[in-house]
């Protein structure tokens, strides 16, 4: 379930939180609609398809008030977004299971090429930073705010920093 770590406040928070109408409540409901356009759309057939249409309509409408662009089918399971506005998934790119995106994310190709970036599983990827071009992003790897990552890194658990992205070293 994505968005999960909401379940580990007790109900009385989580009535809140829907009642203040919270940005954590819109991101998850956000999440949800996405999981459905894509539970519809891959089952095929004319009518699963018109239903998927549907909701993702409901996404689209949710996703200009929370500044998300984030095509069906990109996203593994399990994903956490902890802050609205402007994150940009290309619909080439794929991202794996138990990633957290902190906001202000841009995910795409680099405008000349198609290839768009796969990112592992567990990334934790910062406030503002951009991964950009066709590039692979080991597991369990830590994006820092702001980085702008355009190479790929096979290191699993490093840690990338600065503009351009470089590991950084432990001392």
């Amino acid at each position: 379930m994505d968005n999960s770590f909401l379940n580990n406040y007790n109900s009385k928070i989580r009535l809140r939180l829907f009642l203040e109408k919270d940005h954590w409540y819109y991101i998850s409901k956000y999440l949800k609609f996405l999981r459905k356009e894509e539970r519809y759309f891959s089952k095929g057939g004319i009518f699963y398809r018109i239903i998927s249409m549907y909701f993702s309509r409901k996404k689209n409408s949710l996703g200009s008030k929370l500044g998300f662009y984030i095509p069906k089918n990109t996203l593994g399971d399990n994903v956490t977004i902890y802050h609205h506005g402007a994150i940009t998934i290309s619909g080439d790119a794929k991202i794996g299971r138990n990633c957290v995106l902190h906001g202000m994310n841009c995910i795409g190709n680099d405008g000349i090429n198609k290839g768009a970036p796969i990112i592992g599983n567990n990334v934790d990827i910062g406030v503002g930073a951009k991964i950009i071009g066709d590039i692979k992003i080991a597991d369990g790897i830590k994006i820092g705010a702001n980085a702008v990552v355009t190479k790929d890194c096979n290191i699993e658990g490093a840690t990338l920093i600065g503009i351009p992205a470089k590991i950084l070293e432990k001392k």
